[in-house]
């Protein structure tokens, strides 16, 4: 059993049964898991829920269904002196190899990919001669992945992390989901949320969202002091809405999240720049360009309409053509790299906007 050596390794040690500790299991108030709505109904290894997941079957799409129950955002923290961490986990099949993180008091010291499968994987802590720290585990993003134990060795102390600050909820595709981000907490929702002390809840959906009534509906019942919703890509890509539907589905979209959060802030990221796709018609007619201007049209019509807690934020303002090449992996989706640059360019926004 090898144990990596840094945070840009695979680390974690393959343990074996030995040393006693305390082995904690799903649902203990001492594991202090955030960014969930619930836990999934099944026993043995426990699937933490960022969304509830009875409504699934009226978006009539298994791939909606198998994203909805990836772990984006979803992490756990506790303050301890503990001397190792040990994870028993299932992981389903995950095509990106999303890795798992591991922080104390903020500092990465792990990141560890399993792949599929169970594991159980023990991770060294550093020591801290000024008495405990916060350990915060961050399952994977883009897996679904199962909880069933966290066991810590070699400790005194052992509470639930206090959980604070304004609480940030973000929906949209796959720029919201992060694909490429080095590891879950290092994706642009993560990053914002860390630098502001900010509570997050990511409801991100890669390629799927297309304003369902369902997630509507989950944000206008879940606790919110801010919501990010970036809207547009996927309609635009996959020619869902023309340029009659797409506006007023924005709209009433709104209107239910509203129903839930009269007052909230709730910011609507339009479409960032895709140089190959701006001019480019789609099957339902539709320009980049088209998609984003009516995006912003549409906000504006709630704006006039008496929303003064609704604004607008430009994706090309925040991504602008000529950053493009620069920041993204692929003409569309942003580098590791690029995630900092968009934590930095959004986060400055959030900044600005007062509290309900």
């Amino acid at each position: 059993m090898t144990a990596g050596t840094g945070p840009d390794s695979d680390s974690g040690t393959r343990c074996a049964p030995g040393a006693a500790g305390e082995r904690l299991v799903p649902g203990d108030p001492r594991l202090s898991f955030d960014g969930i709505a619930g836990w999934d109904p099944g026993g043995g290894a426990r699937l933490p829920l960022r969304m509830p997941v009875d409504r699934l079957d009226t978006v009539m799409s298994a791939n909606f269904s198998r994203l909805a129950r990836t772990t984006a955002g979803v992490r756990f923290a506790v303050r301890t002196d503990a001397r190792s961490l040990e994870l028993e986990v299932e992981v389903e099949a995950d095509p990106g190899g999303s890795p798992l993180d591991v922080r104390v008091d903020g500092a990465l010291v792990h990141r560890w990919t399993g792949g599929p499968g169970r594991h159980r994987v023990a991770f060294p802590l550093p020591g801290t001669d000024g008495g405990p720290a916060e350990v915060e585990v961050w399952l994977p993003h883009l897996s679904v992945t199962r909880i069933a134990a966290v066991t810590l060795r070699g400790h005194r102390h052992l509470a639930a992390a206090a959980r604070t600050g304004r609480r940030l909820l973000v929906h949209g595709s796959s720029l919201t989901h992060c694909v490429h981000a080095a590891g879950p907490s290092d994706t642009w929702p993560a990053l914002v949320a860390a630098e502001r002390g900010w509570r997050l809840r990511n409801l991100g959906l890669a390629g799927e969202a297309y304003l369902d009534q369902l997630v509507a509906r989950t944000i206008r019942d879940a606790p919110a002091d801010l919501i990010v919703l970036e809207l547009g890509i996927n309609a635009y890509l996959r020619g869902a809405f023309t340029a009659r539907s797409w506006g007023p589905a924005v709209c009433g979209f709104l209107d239910t999240v509203r129903d839930g959060h009269p007052r909230t802030p709730v910011v609507v990221l339009t479409p960032l720049s895709a140089p190959e796709r701006e001019r480019a018609v789609n099957a339902a007619g539709l320009t980049l360009e088209g998609a984003r201007t009516l995006t912003a049209d549409a906000v504006r019509v709630l704006q006039r309409l008496g929303d003064r807690d609704l604004h607008l934020l430009d994706g090309l303002a925040v991504v602008p053509v000529a950053d493009a090449a620069r920041l993204y992996a692929d003409g569309l989706h942003p580098t590791a790299e690029g995630e900092r640059v968009l934590a930095e360019r959004i986060g400055a926004h959030l900044a600005r906007i007062p509290s309900a």
